[in-house]
């Protein structure tokens, strides 16, 4: 325990104490804050009930960090109209997370990248199915880039890239 040498006071373990106590608190809080961040992050992914690539995909969230409600259905072709996603935009499976559409294999880094900086708009985009994104890893390794887009009809932007 040290003593500061100015003050004439004896010294006393209360600060040594509370300053551990603060220590252990305060990483507990922020650890409390990021898990509530993330469970209100709840994914809804709806893919056909025969793509692999997309419960690969969903793999790829949970492991960093997402919950994930997958919904293995015959209509996602339904989901991605009434989302708003273009022929342009399609990719095999479409999900909802905070407001946002995330189509195809987005990583989770762009989504949680996304739903950090909040921008305006409607989703991203990861069309086709690029070698290499996420869920899609065949150990061919293609240049991919994630959209974002508007419900405007727009031309979409480039969000980020992924080149070899």
């Amino acid at each position: 325990m040290s003593h500061n040498c100015t003050d004439n006071r004896p010294p006393t373990r209360r600060p040594a104490l509370l300053d551990a106590g603060l220590r252990c608190l305060v990483p507990l809080a922020l650890l409390g804050l990021t898990t509530s961040a993330m469970a209100a992050s709840s994914v809804e992914v709806h893919s056909d009930p025969n793509c692999g690539c997309c419960g690969a995909w969903v793999e790829h969230l949970e492991d960093n960090g997402f919950e994930v409600d997958h919904q293995r259905h015959n209509d996602v072709r339904g989901v991605k109209i009434e989302q708003g996603v273009t022929r342009e935009l399609a990719s095999c499976h479409t999900a909802m997370v905070d407001g946002y559409v995330i189509e195809g294999h987005v990583p989770a880094e762009d989504i949680k990248t996304l739903l950090e900086e909040r921008p305006d708009v409607a989703g991203l985009a990861v069309p086709g199915m690029p070698h290499g994104s996420p869920g899609m890893e065949t150990g061919r390794v293609d240049d991919y880039a994630v959209l974002s887009w508007t419900r405007d009809r727009q031309p979409p932007e480039i969000f980020s890239e992924y080149t070899q």
